[in-house]
């Protein structure tokens, strides 16, 4: 689950009375007419009392796997100015902060 889908977890559950069992968030989440993944990620709770909404999503997101992947490293720059072109970075004499046609006719 991500953090958007907990999010909407979390909204929809508002109002439930807590602390509640599993039964009772799935049942209440069903009246509510939760999307099935979001009711898809209420069964996977453990069997237990939560205090919190927060408590719920908590556990939900403990619930993924670590990232383990190294992340990638970064490529040395080239130096050039995006699309190596000197008028990215060179002002125009006649610049007026309007957008100029750069296509030769």
């Amino acid at each position: 689950m991500d953090m958007q889908a907990a999010a909407e977890l979390k909204s929809t559950l508002q109002g439930i009375t807590l602390p509640a069992e599993k039964a009772v968030l799935l049942e209440y989440a069903v009246r509510q007419r939760a999307e099935p993944v979001l009711l898809g990620a209420l069964r996977s709770l453990p069997e237990r009392e939560y205090e919190s909404l927060d408590d719920v999503v908590e556990e939900l997101l403990q619930m993924q796997p670590a990232n383990l992947s190294k992340p990638a490293e970064p490529h040395e720059e080239s130096g050039q100015p995006p699309g190596g072109s000197k008028d990215y970075v060179t002002a125009h004499p006649a610049d007026t902060g309007r957008v100029r046609d750069l296509d030769p006719l």
